[in-house]
């Protein structure tokens, strides 16, 4: 039974439109207000640097790396974190938070202190074996997976623990193995929530920052990833870049999480 609308409501309602409208919705509109503030001219200068170009070739490249790796290693530990008991089951799921509370920063301060080509605890040895992790490819991957895992994780977690065991063990005791039951049973349950989780896996890979800055060498054409660009040409007063280039990570995380809202069934989102 509904209750009664009071004025009460309307106000929560009002001041809840206004903090979105202040926190996200105007600054957005303004890239994007900026960005075709002269047509096309700013995208097409963006779109014809391969400053630019070279670093949205990368990010996605990383993008998708560390959303393979999340989704691999995400599903994995949400079926232990759910359907196992083991000691230290508590402190696995607090690790899981802790990209959500470190700063990035830090995230890349660490990475550089364990792959490091100078000084790193295993770099040196890493790099005499000819792969070189700080300051390339690797290293932008392993920061942007670190960031983005608990996002796989806690959109699976909470499904898993609604749909039960009674199904998978019902498949266990007619002779389906591990495998079987996970491909029929568990991974249809959970499909939803897995693409939700990939897809806000993705968006945040793609505007990762501050872990990729300490982590890459911010190398031009090298390390430098969209994220980067967009800084460096802000300062250098290319502002037009600066502001296409925004415009356009902001529009793949977001046309993926329309798409997702679109394609996802009405029951499915509204029992998850």
């Amino acid at each position: 039974m509904r209750q009664p609308r009071t004025a009460g409501t309307y106000l929560r309602r009002v001041l809840v439109v206004a903090y979105l409208f202040l926190l996200v919705i105007w600054p957005v509109a303004l890239v994007v207000q900026k960005t075709f503030e002269g047509g096309l001219d700013n995208l097409q200068t963006a779109l014809s640097d391969p400053v630019v170009t070279d670093a949205l070739q990368l990010t996605v490249v990383v993008a998708l790396w560390a959303v393979a790796i999340n989704t691999v290693f995400g599903v994995g530990i949400s079926l232990l974190l759910v359907r196992y008991e083991f000691p230290g089951r508590r402190i696995l799921s607090a690790l899981i938070d802790l990209p959500l509370s470190v700063s990035p920063v830090v995230v890349g301060l660490a990475l550089l202190l364990a792959y490091g080509g100078t000084n790193g605890t295993f770099g040196p040895a890493l790099e005499d074996v000819g792969l070189q992790v700080a300051f390339a490819t690797p290293g932008i991957v392993m920061a942007t997976a670190f960031v983005s895992l608990p996002l796989v994780i806690r959109e699976i977690v909470p499904v898993l623990h609604e749909i039960g065991t009674e199904q998978e063990q019902a498949a266990k005791s007619l002779g389906a193995g591990a495998v079987q039951t996970f491909r029929r049973i568990t991974l249809p349950s959970i499909k939803w929530a897995l693409v939700y989780g990939v897809v806000l896996s993705l968006a945040r890979a793609l505007g990762e920052f501050g872990a990729v800055k300490i982590v890459s060498g911010n190398v031009a054409q090298q390390t430098q990833t969209a994220t980067l660009v967009v800084e460096q040409k802000y300062q250098d007063f290319e502002q037009g870049s600066a502001y296409a280039t925004s415009f356009l990570l902001a529009l793949i995380a977001v046309a993926a999480l329309v798409v997702v809202t679109i394609l996802r069934p009405k029951d499915d989102t509204d029992e998850h």
